[in-house]
């Protein structure tokens, strides 16, 4: 009785442990989707925010709205590119690692960027735009050249499937018109160039074309049936009395 009551015991703690973690993990999963449901709607009003200033506001501010949204465009499609290729190319290992390295300069830029556009003083701000706009370039430029290259490597490895993929259809597609017709069978053609047909009746000849018996003696000829009125006398018969001849 002890022994079924410690079982069930057992069973209750590992239900209830078990439930535990199914509801942690739910949790947890929920917070996840929340917070990437929560950053998304951030960047993208970020995003607008960014355009409206690019097209109402002149001068450094305009300027910095610009280069914020240039910056984040060009990050987010590296970022979006490689993540979509890494699964099919582990090559594309060490692209990841080092657009990580890129990301925090990205990050970097764009916070002193966000800084300036809270800076009242106009002179300042055009004293570091040259500087800015330099970082710019060169973390933009690298970005798009990992970018690129990932797109050109995926694309030059489809090319590859795809001729690979032709080749293989061709030499299908090439046995199966590909045919011989039996030894001695007629070949039936409707034009030029029609691939030749084996004719099923042409192993049995037509009536006129049949084998004259009458005319070619040659070969095993068939045995005459023995008439029933000729008797061959063998030596162990015996011979019939005059008596019963008369």
């Amino acid at each position: 009785m002890t022994a079924v009551l410690a079982i069930l015991a057992l069973l209750f703690v590992l239900f209830v442990a078990a439930g535990v973690f199914v509801t942690v993990k739910a949790v947890s999963a929920t917070k996840r989707g929340v917070d990437r449901t929560v950053a998304q709607a951030r960047r993208t009003v970020e995003d607008t925010t960014l355009r409206a200033r690019q097209y109402t506001q002149t001068g450094p501010a305009g300027q910095l709205a610009q280069m914020r949204l240039s910056l984040r465009t060009s990050m987010r499609a590296t970022q979006e590119a490689l993540r979509a290729a890494a699964p099919e190319d582990q090559s594309l290992g060490e692209a990841l690692n080092l657009f990580a390295q890129l990301s925090a300069h990205g990050h970097e830029l764009d916070a002193d960027l966000k800084r300036l556009e809270r800076e009242p003083d106009r002179t300042r701000i055009t004293e570091r735009l040259p500087e800015l706009r330099d970082r710019l370039e060169r973390i933009t430029h690298s970005s798009d050249s990992l970018r690129w290259a990932a797109q050109d490597r995926a694309q030059k490895f489809a090319d590859d499937d795809l001729a690979v993929l032709a080749g293989q259809i061709d030499v299908e597609a090439g046995a199966l018109r590909h045919w011989t017709s039996a030894p001695g069978a007629r070949e039936t053609t409707s034009g030029p160039g029609t691939d030749a047909v084996p004719d099923p009746l042409a192993a049995w000849p037509p009536p006129s074309e049949q084998p004259d018996t009458a005319a070619a003696p040659e070969g095993p000829q068939a045995i005459d049936a023995p008439d029933p009125r000729i008797r061959t006398p063998y030596s162990w018969q015996k011979t019939a009395r005059p008596e019963s001849a008369g």
